[in-house]
């Protein structure tokens, strides 16, 4: 029997309207979909009768299926002649493990094809309102993610030069490291004033956001009882959100009932 092919699919953050043509028209004719605790999960419903669905359930602290057993599953689905895909939430090379199933179907001679999604980095600040860049106000942006691979004995990010580097920063995975995140940017001279904004469950029905500056944020999130996913924004571009830009906020009930339900292409 040949070998099937693998597809590792970006399906964009909450809402389920954000992932690509590709990915849908891929994901209908899936004979194995394994997915993620943060897609919308009303995308499964696009899949056929008889498609196999496989939870891997990743969260922070608990994984459902740890990272070799979903390598294991795409290779011996694939390997039985399968479509499998692949589904993760936002982008699957965005602080995903999508790289690294790449390498082991690669390792192990399957097929496969990256299909890129909507990443949570920008678009859920953009449901809160917040540019990543404005012309005025910042002409760059730098994604770090909160939760660095524990077997590592360093941090990986250059704080310093995060503290410095002048633009936007987003912080993804860094709600339970919020406080240690923002306390080695204000030690490295970061202004303590810096508009700051954190989001949770971005681009969905429950998206809450709370904005403060750069030494209260952590604070503000623990106020607020702020749990993953969440995603915080700190940068003068924050700003915006309050001049007016908040347009996912203010949608009244009926409009947003109506903007969250799935208009899936035929």
């Amino acid at each position: 029997m040949s070998a099937g092919m693998v597809y590792l699919v970006g399906a964009g953050p909450g809402d389920p309207d954000l992932i690509t043509r590709k990915g849908l028209r891929l994901l209908r004719r899936a004979h194995v979909v394994i997915y993620d605790r943060l897609i919308p999960h009303e995308l499964l419903e696009e899949t056929r009768p008889e498609t196999e669905l496989i939870d891997a359930g990743k969260q922070p602290t608990r994984h459902r299926l740890a990272q070799e057993k979903i390598n294991a599953i795409l290779i011996d689905r694939a390997r039985k002649g399968n479509t499998v895909l692949r589904l993760k939430g936002g982008d699957p090379l965005v602080f995903g493990r999508g790289g690294e199933e790449a390498l082991a179907c690669r390792q192990h001679g399957i097929p496969f094809e990256i299909v890129p999604g909507v990443s949570s980095a920008f678009a859920v600040p953009a449901y809160a309102g917040i540019p990543l860049t404005h012309r005025h106000l910042s002409s760059a942006f730098t994604v770090i993610t909160g939760h660095e691979d524990p077997a590592k004995n360093d941090s990986g990010i250059n704080y310093r030069a995060l503290a410095q580097i002048g633009g936007t920063i987003v912080i993804m995975m860094g709600v339970n490291r919020l406080g240690e995140i923002t306390r080695r940017l204000l030690n490295h001279g970061m202004d303590s004033q810096t508009p700051a904004a954190i989001i949770q469950s971005g681009a969905t029905p429950r998206q809450r956001t709370f904005v403060g500056t750069l030494a209260t944020i952590a604070g503000i999130a623990r106020a607020h009882d702020i749990q993953p996913p969440a995603i915080t924004v700190v940068g003068d571009v924050v700003r915006l959100r309050e001049d007016g830009v908040a347009w996912f906020d203010l949608l009244p009930d009926d409009v947003l009932n109506a903007t969250m339900a799935p208009a899936m292409l035929p």
